[in-house]
């Protein structure tokens, strides 16, 4: 009888499923739209369903025809069941005075057959396409992989980067094997069940069929039209939600401006806002969701009214028996329902053959240069004449930019040859064109005066050796790197390989020697170890022609002395051709030439070359000549560090800020990059994991979450108590549904065996009780999932509300974590809000449901017959233990397999990102061998995992007949020994099976509590955590008038996210009243730093901070924070009018004379008035719709009609252009008048006119005095300061 459950099932979950889509929202929204858009373009490119097999070998197509009989077997056992049900019913109504025994137990035996068939076939169906999908999916894999590395160097730059590739082999792969798998089993047993169930239902009663058939079309409307109503509801709930997230997004993105500008109540009411619409049309989405399930349900139920009428009718007229219109009735169930249930197979089909394509396409690419093509010369040695011959060349992925038109260039054999020039000017590309990962448009490239074309590819590339600037080694070890030089290298080779490129004694010094890992890309060893680690392969290999690309480059001066030396012991008596900018590599080159737009301009030897003072080689020596003469000077300013390193580490720093903080907002950018790669050793990866892997999740706290109480979430949904009541009272009644259902189907099984008259009056009778039956379900599910979802939607609001006020008012040192910027914070308040929900209102429903459908279920069967009832309920959980293993199989084993797969696709991944690498040293098979090695275990596994589903899914079935056999066969003896009736024997039967399926349906829902719990975790976390500087605390002095006295007293202070570094020890410092303070300095000491202590982002950590003699931590933040005005380097404007921007200084509420007495001021009147729009243009996602000047005039009109009493101007002008600059500046200078004013500046021009110009160095205040004063003072820290700067702005 699991024939009924089909239907609820399917629509619980799609419901279910459309809420968390609600919730998922806005995060996903952006996301979702564009893979729309993508997978509209898709559509069009699919394969046939048929050429995903295209890759099977015999032994494949031998399991998929015994997958695919088992599955027609698996399928038909369906409709078979209800002909034996039929039977069952008759045995028993027939029978009801003599030996009902005999007859039930020959019908009972046939279900034991069934059970064994169904189980034999099911296994079949289940195991064969497993495996197959597993094999064929495998060879999909490593297919792609050898067709990847035999593609042209060209291929990767234009089609393919290595993230799409891994996506590829990890992702398609996975949606090729679902559609090519068991789904496809599925899908034939669903199909056969289908045609089975309605070949039967015409067999045993055409008529009758045929009126059923004609309620099929209302059913698949009904749905159909539900399905797009609650689509449309999720994605209005996802756009109110979607806007919420970004108020959210550009909140905590600009923290520090919202907390200047005291915006916190301003953002809480505009989030409150889009809250509303949110919930609004989370409650609509509840509705229509409840009205079409239960529209659904009164169909079935008017169906089964008809089927039951006309069934009567038939049995009257047309002498069918009562068993064959159960039979009918049971046999249109199951197959409409397996129709139903197909669904979810064609999409996985389409997905499939949508993945298939791009991968398809790509293993049938015949590529232009071919690494496994074997036809081509093989000589036995080559000389090494290198000879390139009016070669015209573009590279692939910018055909519209000519790099070489009419190259040439000859190296005779045996010399060394120097290509110098500018970046960009054609040195690589030189190398590229020698190792043929290019061919050249027209014109030759020759090796030993043969076309490079003509040689086997494979071949040549064996004698060519190539170090790069950047080695690239893959992740295995030192050893199995070297061997990439040659294939079947012994030991002692690669030792001497290894001595020959200085890198034995190093290698000798790690702890596992040559067996050390290098880590991933070779970041386990410094860059000169993995540079002669790579030179060491490139001897192993023994080329006859050397390529040297920038090999030195990278290295510090230590490092660049060995690899320098290794690199000259191995040029002797080959070619080697050296592209390099620093000069002192190239001085004993045989020949230099240099290139210019790809030109040769000039060749000869260093010193011919030097002869021409005016030739391109000595402007070239002279431009790096002038170059280290500034190195140097900087280098002394920068603490020694040298500036190679400081490239790296400034770069590294940025890129982890901008990766940890999205941005943290005002005038901080300048002195994290600086403070950050000064304070790092160089050997110190911090977060160089969190840099690797941009799209890891937010690192949260690793500490164990503690348990919530649901007491406390139950508390938030309080005043939804009379709301949750009247749900659960729908709940309920909701729950009775299918119990109730029971009882009437076993009464009416009963009254189809009555005589004539009775049979008509009651069959009309009972038709009509499904009706009303019907039309409560519609009532009870729409009022269920109305109720609840108001607690629920009304309880996500209360709960993003709270949390987003509690976050707004932490502190500034808060958000500086990873774990809080604004990508995280978001993700919290979307995701998690609206997991709580399922908590508690969700939940509720569902164990309320339970309870009455198990509590209803039971009284109905014991009241029936009280034996028989014993037996069925100790039957019971064996179905529901078969249902479990089944779950636990299917989950337990594959996600075993997909970590087994990573290490895989990590090979896949490494010799993709380093194709070029792989086509220099033609390891290609080596690559094959050692990713088809990785590819064993997962395969093995995934094997087991299908023989283990098949063998749980088989015994599912088994059971489940065996119990139907069981019971009826007691039911019969009970009969026989008049101990119960049979219409009791049915009623028992489907009032514990109706129940039993009711409690599985919503238990189906329990695994999302275990995640509802760490969201709630994470949201109590947020909502107990205390702000240490909080904006909303009302106590706290204020003054009456404020003067603008400042004064710093011994402050230390450390930024909280790096307490190591220093930024003030002890720093003193006056500010008069009315007076300008500059502070200069270099970056990182700590002159913005001023500026957010003074507006309290932080508290010192010794030391106080005084405003006219009174210290500012006892003043009313919310008030302190209003006498200042911040106008910051970038300046942040929200994603609104220019007029809702500017009265933001006065929280939104200004007058118009005001914000245009503002703009005035700010010089940006005019240049408002000239766009279209005026005062209602809108900025744009962080002011994007404006230059950079008029931002800034933006952002002065926005301080200025705050009227502050302090005015803080951190680089305000330092990001614009000269012309901008001096319209800020002007603008500046009309605002300073009788305002205290703290500038911090680079630029010395924004300064001279301070009252007081202050030098920060270490943390302490070293020099101050007016301008004229401290620029005489020799050698004083101010006047270096403008020596670098007068000398940066002449060059």
């Amino acid at each position: 009888m699991a024939v009924l459950n089909g239907d609820t099932d399917t629509h619980d979950v799609r419901t279910s499923k459309s809420n968390e889509g609600a919730e998922k929202g806005s995060a996903d929204n952006g996301h979702q739209q564009m893979l729309g858009n993508t997978k509209r373009d898709k559509k069009t490119n699919t394969v046939p369903l048929h050429k995903l097999f295209s890759f099977a070998d015999s032994t494949d197509y031998l399991l998929m025809i015994l997958g695919t009989v088992g599955a027609v077997g698996n399928g038909v056992s369906m409709p078979l069941m209800t002909i034996i049900f039929g039977e069952l019913t008759d045995s028993f109504g027939q029978n009801l005075n003599d030996n009902v025994v005999h007859a039930v137990s020959k019908v009972s035996l046939k279900f034991v057959y069934l059970a064994v068939g169904s189980f034999a076939a099911a296994f079949l169906q289940v195991t064969c396409w497993m495996v197959t999908g597993e094999r064929q999916a495998a060879r999909i894999r490593a297919l792609y992989l050898k067709t990847l590395l035999r593609q042209n160097v060209g291929f990767f730059d234009k089609e393919t980067n290595t993230g799409e590739v891994v996506g590829r082999m990890s992702g398609d792969t996975v949606l090729i094997q679902d559609a090519m798998g068991e789904k496809v089993g599925k899908f034939i047993q669903l199909i056969s069940t289908f045609v089975g169930g309605f070949i039967i239902a015409f067999i045993k009663g055409w008529l009758l069929t045929l009126v059923l058939l004609a309620t099929i079309p209302l059913l698949v409307a009904a749905g159909g039209a539900m399905a797009i109503m609650i689509s449309k509801m999720a994605s209005l709930g996802q756009n109110a939600y979607a806007k919420a997230a970004t108020v959210v997004e550009q909140t905590i993105g600009s923290i520090r401006t919202v907390a200047s500008f005291t915006g916190e109540k301003q953002a809480i009411d505009s989030y409150n806002k889009f809250l509303g619409t949110a919930y609004k049309s989370g409650v609509n989405e509840g509705l229509v969701t409840g009205l079409g399930l239960g529209i659904v349900m009164f169909i079935i139920f008017g169906s089964y009214a008809l089927a039951i009428w006309f069934g009567a009718k038939m049995i009257l007229e047309k002498g069918y028996t009562g068993g064959e219109v159960l039979n009918v009735i049971l046999a249109v169930l199951t197959g409409s329902m397996s129709l139903g249930q197909a669904s979810p197979c064609m999409s996985a089909f389409a997905a499939g053959q949508a993945a298939a394509h791009k991968m398809f396409e790509t293993i049938e690419r015949k590529p232009e240069i071919d690494a496994y093509d074997m036809r081509g010369k093989t000589l036995d040695d080559i000389r090494g004449d290198i000879e390139l011959k009016d070669v015209y060349f573009s590279y692939p992925a910018r055909p519209n930019e000519q790099i070489f038109s009419g190259f040439c260039l000859y190296i005779p054999s045996g010399t060394t040859a120097a290509l110098v020039g500018q970046s960009g000017s054609g040195k690589s590309t030189v190398i590229s064109l020698i190792q043929r990962f290019y061919d050249p448009e027209a014109g030759e490239v020759l090796i030993d005066g043969i076309n490079l074309k003509e040689f086997q590819l494979k071949w040549i590339r064996n004698k060519v050796g190539l170090v790069s600037q950047e080695p690239v080694l893959f992740t295995c070890s030192i050893k199995d790197n070297i061997a990439y030089g040659k294939d079947g290298a012994t030991v002692e080779e690669i030792r001497a390989a290894a001595e020959l490129a200085n890198a034995a004694k190093f290698i000798d010094k790690l702890p596992q020697g040559l067996d050390t890992m290098v880590g991933e890309h070779g970041t386990q060893l410094s860059g000169g170890q993995k540079q002669r680690v790579a030179i060491a392969r490139a001897i192993l290999k023994d080329p006859r022609i050397l390529l040297l690309d920038e090999a030195t480059s990278a290295l510090d001066a230590e490092s660049e002395r060995v690899v320098q030396e290794a690199l000259d012991r191995i040029m002797v008596n080959r070619t080697t051709v050296i592209v390099a900018h620093r000069l002192s590599t190239v001085r004993n080159a045989d020949m230099i030439a240099v290139i210019h737009h790809g030109k040769v301009v000039e060749k000869g030897s260093h010193f011919g070359l030097l002869k021409d003072p005016e030739g391109a080689y000595s402007q070239l020596i002279r431009l790096q000549e002038a170059n280290k003469e500034t190195e140097h000077t900087s280098d002394e300013k920068n603490n020694d560090i040298t500036i190679e390193y400081f490239r790296h580490s400034s770069l590294k720093t940025s890129l982890k800020r901008s990766l940890s903080k999205g941005s943290s907002g005002a005038g901080n950018s300048s002195h994290h990059s600086f403070t950050v790669s000064f304070g790092l050793p160089k050997g110190l990866n911090i977060t160089d994991s969190a840099v690797a892997d941009p799209e890891a999740p937010p690192l949260l706290p690793p500490q164990k979450t503690p348990g919530v109480p649901i007491r406390r979430l139950a508390y938030l949904n309080k005043p939804e108590i009379p709301v949750l009541l009247i749900g659960t009272i729908a709940a309920v009644a909701n729950g009775l549904i299918l119990p109730i259902f029971g009882l009437l189907i076993s009464t009416v099984i009963k009254s189809f065996y009555e005589p004539p008259e009775e049979l008509k009056k009651d069959s009309r009778f009972w038709a009509l009780m499904f009706m009303v039956l019907g039309l409560a379900t519609l009532l009870a599910s729409t009022a269920r999932t109305y109720f609840f979802s108001v607690a629920g939607c009304k309880l996500v609001q209360r709960i993003r509300l709270l949390c987003f006020e509690k976050v707004i008012h932490m502190e500034v040192g808060w958000f500086d974590e990873a774990e809080n910027s604004s990508g995280a914070i978001g993700a919290r308040l979307s995701a998690d809000a609206a997991t709580v929900r399922g908590l508690v209102g969700d939940k509720l429903a569902q164990i309320v449901e339970n309870i009455a459908s198990a509590v209803a279920g039971l009284v109905i069967a014991f009241v029936s017959s009280w034996q028989l009832a014993f037996i069925v309920l100790a039957l019971i959980p064996l179905i529901g233990t078969t249902g479990y293993i089944q779950m636990k199989f299917m989950t337990g084993f594959s996600a075993d397999a997909k970590r087994m797969y990573e290490e895989a696709s990590h090979v896949a991944n490494d010799a993709v990102g380093s194709i070029r690498t792989v086509s220099s040293f033609c390891a290609e098979e080596k690559v094959m061998e050692l990713y088809k090695k990785k590819c064993e275990g997962p395969m093995k596994a995934g094997i087991r995992q299908g023989l283990i589903s098949g063998i749980g899914f088989g015994l599912s079935f088994l059971l489940l007949y065996s119990v139907y056999a069981l019971s009826f066969y007691a039911g019969a003896l009970l009969i026989e020994d008049g101990k119960t009736t049979f219409s009791d024997v049915f009623r028992v039967f489907f009032a514990l099976t109706m129940a039993a399926l009711g409690i599985s349906q919503s238990s189906s829902f329990a695994p999302d509590s275990s995640k509802a719990k760490s969201a709630t975790a994470s949201i109590f976390a947020i909502i107990d955590r205390n702000s240490k500087i909080d904006p909303s605390d009302e106590s706290g002095t204020t003054l009456e008038s404020v003067k603008g006295e400042i004064e710093l007293c011994h402050v230390s202070f450390r930024y909280p996210s790096r307490p190591d570094t220093h930024i003030f020890q002890d720093l003193s410092l006056a500010i008069h009243a009315g007076k300008t303070v500059a502070l200069v300095g270099e970056s990182g000491s700590g002159k913005s730093t001023v500026i957010s202590l003074l507006q309290r982002f932080y508290d010192p950590d010794s030391g106080y901070i005084k405003l006219d003699g009174v210290e500012i931590h006892t003043l009313q933040l919310k008030w302190l924070r209003q006498q200042m005005g911040l106008v910051s380097q970038e300046p942040v404007l929200f994603n609104d009018t220019i007029r809702t921007n500017i009265a933001y200084g006065r929280g939104g509420d200004a007058t118009e004379a005001e914000i245009l007495a503002a703009a005035e001021m700010a010089n940006a009147h005019s240049f408002i008035s000239g766009l279209q729009q005026g005062y209602d243009t809108i900025v744009g996602e962080r002011g994007i719709q404006l230059s950079g000047g008029q931002k800034q005039r933006v952002a002065i009109a926005r301080a200025i009609i705050k009227r502050p009493k302090i005015l803080l101007l951190d680089e305000a002008t330092s990001a614009l252009d000269a012309e901008s600059e001096r319209v800020v500046q002007d603008a500046l200078d009309r605002i300073m008048v009788n305002r205290t004013t703290v500038v911090v500046a680079h630029r010395l021009s924004t300064i001279k006119n301070a009252d007081v110009i202050a030098v920060v160095k270490n943390g302490v205040i070293v020099e101050k005095g007016r301008h004229e004063a401290l620029i005489n003072i020799k050698d004083g820290f101010y006047a270096s300061l403008v020596a670098l700067h007068m000398s940066a702005s002449t060059t």
